[in-house]
C-alpha cells in the first residue's frame, strides 16, 4: 500500500469513470518516482507521470499530476491520481 487518505478527491469528466486524487502528504512518495512523460488535455493542463517503485521492480507510468492545472481544474493541483487498470485504488 502506498497510501490512504481521507482527503482525496473524485474528478468526474464527462461521461468518463472518476479518477481518484490524492493529497502528496497521504502518499509514500518514496515509492514514487518522476517521469519524463507528459500529457496534454484540454481541460486540465499538463500532466506529469510517475513510476511505481518496488523490490518486486517498476510500473511505468501508473500515476499522474497536474502541477499547474487550468483554472477549471485548480482544485487538483498537486495532487496524484493512479491507473486504476494497472494499480488498486479501493475507496473505504
Amino acid at each position: 500500500m502506498i497510501g490512504e487518505s481521507d482527503r482525496a478527491l473524485e474528478l468526474v469528466e464527462g461521461d468518463g469513470p472518476g479518477v481518484i486524487y490524492f493529497p502528496r502528504d497521504d502518499l509514500g512518495m518514496a515509492f514514487l518516482e518522476g517521469s519524463v512523460t507528459t500529457t496534454p488535455s484540454r481541460t486540465l493542463g499538463d500532466a506529469r507521470f510517475y513510476s511505481i517503485v518496488t523490490g518486486a521492480g517498476v510500473i511505468e507510468d501508473v500515476a499522474w499530476s497536474y502541477e499547474t492545472p487550468l483554472a477549471a481544474a485548480e482544485r487538483i493541483a498537486g495532487l496524484i491520481a493512479f491507473d486504476s487498470r494497472r494499480v488498486a485504488v479501493e475507496g473505504l
